[in-house]
């Protein structure tokens, strides 16, 4: 399995493919820009040049970390703020389940660069477009993953005409009925869990059906 940092490595190389730019590039054009704030970074890198934000957000932290004294040496995630609301979300004793945290938005962010990261009360939204899953750390030691996933089309035996149901839900695959109404379905991941296919092609199909 891919670590965070192989993760961001790759979504760093396809955003430099797709918009013909090396990070040090970004970053020079950022410093010539004068806009020292993440927010606004991201809002310049979204309305200037094009960039979804999930793109934006990468290139703004990286050219930070770039400037940042002493950026090169890796340290400990750094203490939740207003621009870090992972580490809010994962304090006390919701730290134990930061590395599931990482290893989830590795694969999360191999989907595509075009993803949107919205903090909310308590959990993350992620958006392409619009809303396609969620993610929140549970005190009961694990992640809860709230997907919006298709309804199914299928003929039935003896009849000609298609009916159309949800995605049928199973032992992992839960209905988020009870949950989250505005999720189809919840995935809970303990802590300790791998990400497996059958994870990652849920989180796809989702981020799939986001785009229709």
């Amino acid at each position: 399995m891919a670590t965070a940092e192989e993760g961001i490595a790759t979504q760093i190389r396809n955003i430099e493919a797709r918009y013909g730019k090396t990070t040090a590039q970004w970053s020079a054009i950022i410093a010539a820009s004068g806009v020292t704030r993440h927010q606004d970074v991201v809002a310049l890198l979204k309305t200037g040049h094009g960039m979804p934000h999930g793109a934006a957000h990468r290139i703004s932290l990286t050219a930070r970390q770039k400037a940042a004294p002493g950026a090169a040496t890796p340290g400990p995630p750094s203490p939740a703020t207003p621009e870090n609301p992972v580490s809010a979300l994962y304090s006390g004793r919701k730290a134990a389940l930061r590395p599931l945290h990482e290893a989830l938005m590795t694969a999360i962010r191999a989907l595509g660069d075009d993803i949107e990261i919205a903090p909310k009360k308590g959990y993350l939204s992620l958006r392409r477009g619009r809303q396609f899953a969620m993610i929140q750390p549970s005190g009961a030691g694990r992640i809860d993953i709230g997907l919006i996933l298709p309804a199914t089309t299928a003929t039935p035996a003896k009849s000609t005409a298609p009916t159309t149901s949800a995605t049928p839900a199973g032992p992992r695959l839960e209905s988020a009925a009870g949950f989250n109404a505005l999720f189809t379905h919840r995935v809970r991941l303990p802590a300790g869990a791998h990400i497996d296919p059958s994870l990652t092609g849920w989180l796809q199909l989702a981020y799939q059906h986001a785009a229709r």
